[in-house]
């Protein structure tokens, strides 16, 4: 964009901005949008920056960081201002400790608009053993202390008679990862609460609860992969021996490459996931700083880009996304237009 160009602030954006920028070489506004959060979103946000400057070139096209679902989450609520991000790109929903942070730091208009769908997908190299996995399989072989036990499975067969005796060895997404999240609340919590006395420590004592369901080991069978999901399927394709975690999306593209696993006998599938009977599906949103819609160039215009890309016919479908039903579509197109500020009273 021209700095010719010139664009109204409101009095109350203008304000924070302003006093968001005073005591730093920050300049006091920003010519373009600045997204950061999930590796899983991540691919669909650049191809809404890239169709938002085809469609109006004098915008400058917006910066898509991938730093992670909870990394996102920190800068966002850093505060209001130019050098603060205009959006959080997240594979879970805002935690309420987050939301708490955001309002702790004058982030107290937050628009939250869910995009789509995808899935916690478990795959292997085409050449693999075929595993077929369940959340308990899963959380015996990756908890730190499974049921509150010392970890010493060491094989697949050594956590189920009927799987192979391979050596565990999972690549997958880091603590800040949106992913992770979704792998413990979705399988690993799951996995642990098919256990009696972990089902009922969660109502007893829920900081132990989610403690032994949900810590992952780190003896060297899981390894943190970082926020590259490519990275994973290049690390199982090199090594048929070895199980990567990642979003759906990234085993759609790669679908030459790697197969998925099924998970209670459910493959992870656009159809399964739809419909939520593929155990790891999950939904994805962007959280939009309400104080920087009127600041900031082609925010409002990028949010709404996000609308005309998400049908079933839309290029983000193309690109792997799962569609999300046609309810969900219909409020999060009502967000985008009405920019409902979130109350967090549904956070947890």
């Amino acid at each position: 964009m021209s700095m010719i160009r010139t664009f109204v602030l409101s009095a109350t954006a203008l304000s924070a901005l302003a006093l968001a920028g005073c005591g730093s070489q920050q300049s006091a506004t920003r010519d373009q949008v600045r997204a950061v959060g999930s590796s899983t979103v991540y691919p669909f946000a650049k191809a809404v920056a890239e169709s938002l400057a085809k469609a109006d070139p004098s915008l400058k096209s917006p910066i898509i960081e991938s730093t992670g679902t909870g990394a996102g989450m920190n800068l966002f609520c850093g505060g209001v201002g130019a050098q603060f991000p205009d959006i959080a790109n997240a594979s879970r929903r805002m935690k309420l400790s987050e939301f708490e942070s955001c309002a702790a730091n004058g982030v107290k208009e937050i628009v939250e608009i869910q995009v789509g769908l995808d899935g916690v997908a478990f795959a292997e190299a085409k050449g693999g053993p075929g595993i077929k996995l369940t959340p308990q399989d899963v959380y015996k072989a990756l908890a730190k202390n499974p049921y509150g036990k010392a970890q010493t499975y060491k094989t697949w067969k050594d956590v189920n008679p009927s799987l192979p005796a391979e050596p565990i060895l999972v690549y997958g997404p880091p603590s800040t990862s949106g992913t992770r999240d979704a792998l413990k609340e979705l399988i690993l919590a799951k996995g642990c609460d098919e256990n009696p006395e972990m089902k009922a420590l969660k109502t007893s004592d829920k900081a132990a609860h989610e403690k032994i369901c949900t810590e992952v080991r780190d003896d060297g069978a899981y390894v943190d992969a970082g926020e590259n999901d490519n990275l994973i399927v290049q690390k199982i394709e090199a090594n048929p021996k070895a199980i990567g975690i990642f979003g759906f999306s990234y085993l759609e593209e790669n679908s030459g490459r790697i197969k998925g696993l099924p998970m209670n006998g459910i493959e992870p599938t656009y159809a399964t996931i739809s419909d939520f009977s593929y155990p790891g599906a999950r939904p994805l949103y962007i959280y939009v700083k309400k104080a920087h819609l009127k600041a900031i160039p082609g925010l409002q215009a990028f949010v709404t880009e996000w609308s005309k890309l998400w049908g079933k016919d839309g290029k983000l479908a193309r690109l792997g996304m799962v569609v999300a039903p046609d309810d969900v579509l219909a409020a999060s197109a009502k967000a985008v237009n009405e920019l409902p500020v979130l109350d967090g009273s549904q956070l947890k």
